[in-house]
């Protein structure tokens, strides 16, 4: 059919096995409370219409075909301002007075193929909804915990839009959705806790809810307005709607909908880090319409509740990562005070258990076994770490974190660990086989509630046209056993930092060792030496006595090398004689050091160019007054650079952001926008402060454009917010000749 891509049914020809490839952004058909024109620039040509156009506009004839200033002249004024932006990702709107003293909303955005498409709207009366926003953001800011922000939102959002039902919608790392919060009408059924399969909504819906992030249904009984001509004259295809906020809704959709008992809906989609987090869900029982500016409001108020909930999740993590370090601490102060750092992982075992919410942890390292809580037996332990062994490795020889929540699910030969090892999450301490620090989290035999019996999603009748959606929404409670609670995305970022650091002190110890211990010397050596962690170890009299591959690495022009000194590796670096003076200070006056250099790479070394590391130096002593040698370790701190760049990017988009609109709004309007503008970016430099305090640097970077980008567009949508509020009736305008 016209506009299907290849496998993928077109709109309304798709049926229960194929829906989650219907191309419901080709709709080729509104929903009748608008009407939609489609135009050719320059000149503003209509070329495409709904079959409503005409009656809407108050025309005697039909409008394809004719300028858009000839037909309808008030709004070819109204957005003649406006077509110099981009309108790809955010449309534009203004009020326009319309015909018979109507007013109108338009809508205008630029879709993928080219021109320019106007969506029509009778105007509601005016209100001020700019006095609504700022304690809403301020509600959301003041959220400290992510249940009561949602609980808050559900509030919010009810007390804005008088829908008969709000729902905070997240989904799981399944796709399935879960309500989290919700506020609704008295006398309705609460769906709060309720679970829905990810088959729900579809893949290609879920990224249309990324480009288009408040989607309207007026009343689910309508009927659809075709376009007219079907095929856009600019590309000979359907025309892209997926920006539109007319596009029909997909049949399945309605049907969906029509079997729940639902009038009408809205829809606001929550992004985190660039990802659909969740959605806040609005429904009545009855046909409603939402207006442009109660719809710019709500996606102005997601834009910020993404902002935040991206905050909170950040500052847990760095909430861990504190903990990490004080754990690294402490087990470096073992290793100087009793030889090993083990003593200190354990001497405290909620220190080890409280950040996973494990139940309890064990540590597999060099054939022997320490443990706290509730765990495996000795051969349990030694199955798992079998089993851990045979995931897969990373080229450089490390496994990932290894997260399940049911074991035996992935390993069916330890069903008989479930009890106490439903859940296991492993982080890798070495390259070698069978190091591992393991948590572990009891079965947690639960009842699921899910919005219907997620194995019938369908319904069939005597006739194929009763095929449908199911039909049952009532609760369907699912008993799941051989299964532990979930580990979250910040456990297991807990788990990898934790595990970085285990490995850090293991690197370090082994290197001790390998000093002090000559009969141990071979395995150690080939433990340190396949490490993924650059390390250097020397002798008291700086003598080299072994670099790892890792280091190598590090400086590619060492292949081949053989420093016999490790003063001799001072031309690989920026700043030799810096660099140079840092080790005689280490090794004649016997102090560490911690500091950042740069590597003389080639890419402008003495300009400050190169990749920057961190060096941790360390003298090994046998006595208070004897060195054995030293230790050398190097981070790559390209990841933090990165994300050291991306805070000034960021600093300097939120500043680029919170300057005035342009000239286009008069002193009133921009007093307004620069109000609300200020609580936007006052939200976002917290998110972006708590971002910067996580853990995870290499996706800092994306985190943090990813605020910046959402304060640019709450930006636009604000600026299109005001100055629509802000357009003076036609009535109202100069006229030709006037003072």
């Amino acid at each position: 059919m016209p506009g299907s891509a290849a496998g993928s049914p077109a709109f309304g020809a798709a049926d229960l096995s194929n829906c989650e490839r219907e191309q419901i952004h080709l709709a080729a058909s509104i929903q009748p409370h608008g009407a939609l024109l489609a135009l050719r620039e320059p000149e503003l040509t209509v070329l495409q219409v709904s079959a409503n156009a005409a009656a809407f506009l108050g025309l005697d004839g039909p409008a394809l075909g004719r300028r858009l200033a000839d037909c309808a002249p008030d709004i070819a004024r109204a957005i003649a301002p406006l077509l110099a932006d981009p309108l790809d990702v955010v449309p534009a709107a203004v009020r326009v007075s319309g015909t018979a003293a109507v007013p109108l909303d338009v809508q205008l955005h630029r879709p993928i193929g080219g021109g320019v498409i106007l969506e029509l709207e009778r105007a509601a009366p005016e209100d001020d909804g700019a006095r609504r926003i700022e304690p809403a953001l301020q509600a959301i800011l003041g959220s400290y915990a992510l249940k009561p922000l949602c609980e808050e939102v559900a509030r919010i959002f009810r007390g804005l839009t008088g829908y008969d039902r709000v729902m905070v919608y997240r989904f799981d790392d399944d796709g399935h959705g879960e309500v989290f919060a919700e506020e609704h009408a008295a006398g309705l059924e609460p769906y709060l806790g309720n679970r829905y399969p990810a088959s729900d909504i579809p893949e290609i819906a879920r990224r249309l809810y990324i480009r288009n992030r408040v989607r309207v249904v007026t009343d689910v009984h309508y009927a659809p307005v075709p376009l007219e001509p079907r095929l856009s004259p600019l590309t000979g295809q359907d025309l892209d709607m997926s920006l539109c906020v007319l596009r029909s809704t997909s049949p399945m959709h309605v049907q969906y909908l029509k079997n729940m008992g639902v009038g009408a809906t809205l829809v606001a989609s929550i992004l985190v880090g660039g990802r659909l987090w969740g959605l806040i869900s609005c429904h009545h029982q009855t046909p409603r319409r939402t207006p442009f500016a109660l719809r710019a409001i709500t996606e102005l108020l997601a834009e910020a509740v993404g902002t935040r909930i991206a905050a909170l999740e950040s500052f847990v993590q760095s909430q861990a990562e504190l903990a990490v370090r004080r754990l690294e601490q402490r087990m470096i102060e073992a290793i100087t005070r009793d030889g090993d750092w083990r003593t200190a992982l354990f001497d405290n075992a909620q220190t080890l258990l409280l950040p996973l919410g494990a139940s309890g942890a064990a540590l597999l390292f060099e054939g022997q076994m320490q443990t706290a809580g509730d765990v495996p037996g000795t051969a349990g332990l030694r199955d798992i770490g079998k089993w851990l062994d045979s995931r897969p490795r990373s080229s450089a020889g490390i496994a990932p974190v290894i997260a399940t929540s049911s074991l035996v699910g992935e390993a069916p030969h330890l069903a008989g660990l479930t009890r106490v090892a439903s859940g296991v999450l492993a982080a890798p301490i070495s390259t070698a086989p069978g190091e591992y620090l393991v948590w572990f989290r009891p079965e947690q035999v639960s009842t699921v509630t899910w919005g219907g019996d997620p194995t019938k999603p369908v319904l069939v009748g005597d006739d194929p046209r009763d095929l449908s959606p199911r039909r049952s929404f009532a609760k369907w409670n699912q008993v799941v056993e051989g299964r532990s609670e979930p580990w979250s995305p910040k456990d297991l970022a807990t788990a990898r930092l934790i595990g970085d650091t285990v490995t850090d002190v293991v690197l370090q110890f082994r290197s001790v060792r390998m000093l002090i211990a000559e009969d141990q010397l071979a395995q150690v050596r080939r433990q340190v030496g396949l490490s993924a962690q650059p390390v250097v170890i020397c002798d008291q009299s700086g003598n080299i006595d072994l670099r790892n591959e890792a280091f190598d690495r590090l400086l590619p022009g060492l292949r081949g090398a053989a420093p016999r000194r490790i003063d001799h590796l001072l031309p690989y670096f920026a700043d030799p004689a810096e660099v140079g003076r840092r080790l005689r200070d280490v090794m004649e006056n016997k102090r560490s050091w911690r500091g950042e250099v740069r590597l003389a790479d080639g890419q402008g070394a003495g300009l400050g160019g190169g990749r920057p590391v961190l060096v941790r130096a360390d003298p090994v002593f046998s006595a208070p007054d004897r060195v054995l040698g030293f230790v050398f370790l190097f981070n790559d701190l390209a990841e933090r650079k990165a994300a050291d760049a991306a805070r000034r990017r960021f600093q300097a988009g939120i500043e680029e952001g919170a300057r005035r609109p342009g000239g286009r709004l008069d002193r009133q309007a921009d007093i307004a926008f620069q109000a609300i503008l200020a609580s936007v970016v006052e939200n976002a430099q917290l998110a972006a402060l708590e971002i910067a305090d996580g853990v995870d640097v290499a996706r800092m970077p994306d985190l943090l454009e990813s605020v910046r980008a959402s304060v640019a567009r709450t930006a636009a949508v604000l600026e299109t917010l005001i100055r629509h509020s802000s357009t003076p009736p036609a009535d109202d305008r100069p006229k030709p000749g006037g003072d």
